[in-house]
């Protein structure tokens, strides 16, 4: 199990006075001995952890995470899950070099984030542009759970019994290195055979025999899994457990089933009961012939579970078994026209989105909704016998419908809210969303790392309401704001903890962060939302400039009368300059222009 996260100082926010965690990760190389027989292995982990140290967090208590670079080259880390604000997102060519941590000088910047939804799986991983399946491949992914108060009172498995597992597959060479696809050149897939769970490879754990909540995510480069349970002894006989929950938290109510489909980045909960295998041995499995992957030796199996005996711990074992409903889950307003159809297809040998590209800079900005308008997207495969799972950052939406391939929603989909919807050979789902809480600029991409690496990759602008009667302290449209980019630090002063790693730099920090008002009054917002939308309807999207990956504010919007204990916004703004710049990242060349609206 991965170490669970300590951090290193706690604050409280003068906005809210709520806590505020201070974690620092170094993104570091290690060896670990994996593959029984051959060398140990090298690898690149936060923490020098693989997975990376679990970040255990409640709702309400915000997190600044500096992550400090000793890797062997760039990254740019997502919190994958989280409606961070675009600065913080980890938009891929915000990249931190090797050297580097986020965080311009005489700026205290980090990464910044809210804490703020219901209680969720997330996990953060790597995102640099061209690179983020190396490093994804070689360690860089940990979990993030976030907790409430709601989930608390269901009861449900808790501590040892509540287990986060990370599924990866991965190649090996003879010598106990990985296959390296980088250097390989793979532009296709590496759906690798062997199958890690947690960083090792086909493991078991020892269990005891009562219920279980299991913490499903694929960390993985390529392969998409369809796992299922079967006690030895008994081959064929698939163990029916029970979904609870999603990408976005828990579904509206439990849903039983024998097979559970999981492509890259999606996470699913279930709860297992081993009660009745005591003395047993049950093995997780995975079907073959899932999706467009391809099946070696070994990948039809995943971990073993040895059940005890004995229990050493009832509590929240669920005597009552769960509640016909796990939640009120907000599902957006239906919507029957279809806003925006995107096609992932490989043409003329690229990884394209709409016949577009990452670098195709002036025209990687697909889609601008509104600040709190509902959408509906249409994603297709395009075809060509490849699976695509989708990641549309920021929102969770829901699946409305799937056709072609498997041809129908999985039971436990219908009742989820999801951020990576799989599109299986042949598939198109349709998903609604509100683009909400903020404005900005964020991304949207296939998840499939070779894909994304190779350019399937865009995004959306949530764009602005100029009356939407609500005013931010600050403005976060731009990922790549020169303030918040990242800077170099000293190996002495990281070590000796003086300059920006000092208790004072770390303080000045925290207040700098608590004065952005980033995240404080995001109930505020929504309800300004709520009003807003209450009295309009959606009509064509706001006016935009082509193109725009970069904006500066050069003067913001002013709030007449706040304090550090109020807990209503000013309605008072003032026009704002936004400087646009376009730049290209990968393989695009230099490009630059400047347009000001």
């Amino acid at each position: 199990m991965p170490a669970v996260a300590v951090p290193q100082k706690t604050f409280i926010s003068t906005e809210t006075g709520d806590p505020i965690d201070y974690f620092e990760i170094d993104i570091k190389p290690v060896e670990l001995q994996l593959y029984p027989g051959l060398n140990k292995t090298r690898l690149v982990g936060y923490n020098g952890q693989v997975p990376g140290p679990t970040f255990m967090m409640r709702q309400g208590r915000e997190a600044i995470v500096r992550f400090v670079n000793h890797a062997d080259r760039a990254n740019s880390v997502h919190l994958h899950g989280s409606y961070s604000r675009a600065p913080f997102d980890g938009w891929a060519d915000d990249i931190t070099e090797p050297g580097q941590y986020k965080g311009k000088a005489n700026i205290p910047t980090d990464y910044y984030y809210p804490n703020r939804q219901n209680a969720r799986t997330l996990w953060y991983h790597d995102h640099a542009v061209d690179h983020t399946a190396e490093n994804a491949y070689y360690g860089q992914a940990g979990f993030y759970i976030l907790q409430d108060s709601q989930e608390d009172a269901l009861g449900l498995p808790a501590g040892k019994y509540d287990l986060p597992l990370s599924l990866a597959a991965k190649r090996y060479n003879s010598d106990g290195s990985l296959w390296d696809p980088e250097a390989n050149n793979e532009q296709v897939s590496v759906f690798g055979d062997v199958i890690h769970v947690n960083g090792q490879p086909w493991p078991y754990l020892e269990v005891e025999p009562r219920k279980y909540r299991l913490r499903f995510l694929n960390t993985g480069v390529s392969r998409s899994y369809q796992l299922y349970f079967e006690v030895d002894g008994a081959l064929g006989q698939q163990i029916t457990f029970t979904m609870i929950g999603s990408d976005a938290g828990l579904l509206l109510n439990p849903v039983p089933t024998e097979t559970l489909f999981i492509s890259v980045a999606e996470r699913w909960e279930a709860i297992f009961d081993f009660s009745a295998y005591a003395g047993k041995n049950v093995t997780l499995r995975n079907s073959r012939k899932v999706a467009a992957d391809n099946d070696y030796n070994s990948t039809d199996q995943v971990m073993r579970f040895k059940v005890g005996n004995t229990v050493t711990d009832n509590s929240n074992n669920l005597p009552n078994g769960l509640p016909s409903e796990l939640r009120d889950v907000p599902f957006p307003t239906p919507r029957d026209p279809i806003d925006h159809t995107f096609k992932f297809e490989r043409q003329n040998g690229k990884w394209e989105i709409n016949g577009i590209v990452w670098s195709d800079v002036n025209q990687r900005v697909l889609a601008r909704p509104q600040r709190g308008a509902i959408e509906k997207w249409e994603l297709q495969n395009g075809g060509g016998g490849w699976s695509h799972p989708i990641h549309i950052h920021l929102v969770d939406l829901q699946m409305t419908s799937r056709t072609g391939g498997r041809g129908e929603l999985m039971p436990y989909e219908k009742v989820a809210l999801k951020d990576v919807m799989w599109l299986d050979t042949s598939e198109t789902v349709d998903v609604i969303a509100r683009y909400a809480p903020w404005d900005g600029i964020y991304m949207f991409h296939c998840h499939n790392l070779i894909h994304e690496d190779h350019e399937m990759l865009a995004a959306f602008n949530v764009t602005a309401l100029s009356d939407l009667n609500y005013n931010d302290t600050t403005r976060f449209i731009d990922p790549m704001e020169p303030r918040y980019r990242a800077k170099p630090f000293q190996e002495s002063d990281f070590q000796g903890r003086t300059s920006d790693f000092s208790d004072s730099a770390i303080a000045e920090k925290v207040a700098f962060f608590t004065s952005l008002d980033a995240y404080a009054h995001v109930e505020d917002a929504e309800e300004a939302l709520s009003k807003y939308w209450a009295t309009h309807t959606g009509g064509p999207e706001a006016t935009a400039v082509t193109g725009t990956t970069s904006l500066t504010v050069t003067s913001t919007t002013s709030k007449t009368s706040t304090s550090s204990t109020s807990t209503s916004k000013s309605t008072t703004t003032t026009p704002s300059t936004l400087i646009i710049t376009t730049s290209s990242k990968g393989n695009g060349g230099g490009k630059s222009s400047t347009t000001t609206t």
